[in-house]
């Protein structure tokens, strides 16, 4: 299988000097993982957004350092980013061994509707986006699949231990915790409440108010 590729170079400038990087349209990163020490690199802030874009995180990649013969396996493991305007401050690649497993938070992808969140008394709420699973680096999923086409009564649930993984693929998340359901809302209430205040709301003939004037 042909991995995506990426290629960087060793990086001098370390702590708060690297915001001249960023002005030069370079983006810091770093490489490390099991018995290996972190080792500080750069690359252009265009290819690395494209990337990530392309793969986003979890799946196997190629580093190709300057200087070096020989391509690390690496997956993107850290992005950080600004929290106002959401450009790139630095990503960290975890260079992985292909037979050790490791952790890793996947994102889940939701598919179908929910027929109880169709009707004006249900509400789709989402308890987790992502779950975090261990497996050998090559069997980890860039995303994994959830079907709410099944929720069709109101107060229903999908819990971690119903979302279908590979036997591959050990999940971390405590398997009672919910992932999705379908919340009754609260608009039956509302509207008896509001008959009742227009029940109340009586008008007060004209003399009737003079009196009490």
């Amino acid at each position: 299988m042909k991995l995506e590729e990426l290629k960087v170079s060793t990086r001098d400038i370390l702590g708060k000097k690297v915001r001249f990087l960023r002005r030069k349209g370079i983006t810091p990163v770093n490489l490390y993982g099991p018995n290996i020490e972190s080792l500080p690199l750069q690359v252009e802030t265009s290819l690395l957004k494209r990337l990530i874009a392309r793969v986003g995180r979890n799946v196997l990649l190629t580093l190709r350092v300057d200087g070096d013969k020989k391509p690390k396996t690496v997956m993107i493991r850290d992005i950080q980013r600004d929290p106002l305007t959401g450009e790139l401050l630095h990503v960290g690649f975890f260079q992985v061994e292909m037979t050790h497993r490791v952790k890793a938070e996947v994102p889940l992808l939701f598919i179908g509707e929910a027929p109880a969140a169709k009707s004006r008394r249900g509400m789709l709420l989402h308890d987790l986006t992502t779950i975090h699973v261990e497996a050998l680096p090559g069997e980890l999923p860039r995303n994994i699949e959830v079907d709410i086409s099944g929720l069709e009564e109101l107060n229903q649930a999908i819990h971690v231990r119903d979302i279908p993984v590979s036997d591959s693929i050990d999940v971390l998340n405590d398997p009672d915790q919910v992932v999705v359901r379908v919340m009754e809302t609260r608009v039956e209430v509302e509207e008896v409440v509001e008959e009742v205040v227009e029940e109340l709301e009586v008008e007060v003939p004209p003399e009737e108010a003079e009196g009490a004037a």
